[in-house]
């Protein structure tokens, strides 16, 4: 995705808060509304090609199988993602079939949050969405936010598109979706007069690190690699260096597993989400303190990368530790 092309998502999405959350929201708590509706929109737009299957494959279990409990390994299988919504709606499905009646609208967006498996559940959980759509319905703005996150002349989609004036609207790959992530963070933050950091680690300085830790022992990599970040944030470390490392020393037989723990319930939703949109595996991922509670204990991994940031005198101090420890690789310079 080019700049000019990323710059007028943002640019979009940011006006959703402007257009439809003024008077309804403080300027502070827009963001609790827009990220969670992102992250909603882009897993309603990979579920949208094979919602067809997954209807079909639910009235088989039901029907056929006599089955009291969905069988989720079947339904991920006909997602063809690490989850699925069994509810019969869509985002768009509910905007086209929307009336002025917002309890309506609400019932059924309700019904369709509730239709997700239990690993959307939990972002949703996290997010706190069904509250937010509750105030939104009550506030009458609910089904005009809808209306945004469906417009057609915004692609959240991961395949190219043509708006209604017949204007090319290009694919939002995975890393793209991410950009348009740490934009919005970044943006919000400064709204709020936090620090940009807080949330997100630069992608310059993560490109730094992963140069730091991988380019040294390039020509070393296993084919089975495990990357850890005890405190991932959104999870920008964890995924750029399986870019990093898939786009500079491709191997086709190559395994990367990613692991992580966040304490914030909001970085930790987009992390997980963000894990599944990219396929891998979002049950690595942890929320909690790794310093109260470690539940990679038992685990030994390859690498493992993380910015920390510590307050002091009223500034942000980064620090960023770059721990590398290699279980795999017994002749590497540092040992």
């Amino acid at each position: 995705m080019d700049h000019s092309v990323h710059n007028k998502l943002v640019s979009f999405i940011w006006n959703i808060a402007d257009d439809c959350l003024r008077d309804v929201y403080v300027r502070g708590k827009y963001r609790d509304v827009i990220l969670p509706m992102v992250v909603l929109r882009r897993l309603d737009t990979l579920l949208e090609p094979t919602k067809q299957a997954v209807l079909d494959e639910v009235k088989f279990q039901k029907e056929d199988m006599n089955a009291t409990e969905l069988d989720d390994e079947p339904l991920k299988a006909a997602s063809g993602q690490v989850f699925y919504n069994v509810s019969k709606w869509t985002l768009k499905s509910l905007f086209s079939t929307a009336t002025n009646n917002q309890q309506i609208l609400l019932a059924n967006f309700e019904e369709y949050l509730n239709g997700y498996s239990d690993n959307v559940k939990e972002i949703i959980e996290r997010f706190e969405l069904f509250s937010k759509i509750r105030h939104m319905a009550g506030k009458d703005v609910l089904l005009d936010v809808l209306e945004k996150f469906v417009s057609p002349y915004i692609n959240l989609t991961p395949n190219p598109v043509e708006d209604p004036d017949g204007n090319k609207l290009p694919a939002l790959t995975n890393l793209g979706m991410g950009y348009v992530f740490e934009e919005l963070i970044r943006k919000f933050n400064e709204e709020n007069n936090e620090e940009a950091g807080e949330h997100f680690t630069p992608r310059e300085v993560i490109e730094l690190m992963t140069h730091l830790v991988f380019d040294p022992i390039k020509d070393d990599l296993p084919l089975t690699i495990t990357v850890y970040d005890p405190a991932c944030g959104s999870g920008g470390m964890l995924t750029e260096s399986q870019n990093f490392i898939e786009e500079k020393y491709p191997a086709s037989n190559r395994d990367i597993y990613l692991y992580g723990k966040e304490i914030n319930d909001e970085t930790y939703a987009i992390c997980k989400s963000d894990m599944m949109i990219k396929g891998n595996n979002p049950e690595n991922i942890k929320v909690g303190s790794t310093l109260s509670t470690d539940e990679f204990a038992t685990d030994r991994f390859d690498f493992m990368l993380s910015t920390r940031h510590t307050v002091k005198a009223g500034s942000l101090i980064k620090v960023t530790l770059l721990m590398v420890k290699i279980l795999l690789i017994q002749d590497f310079p540092f040992n």
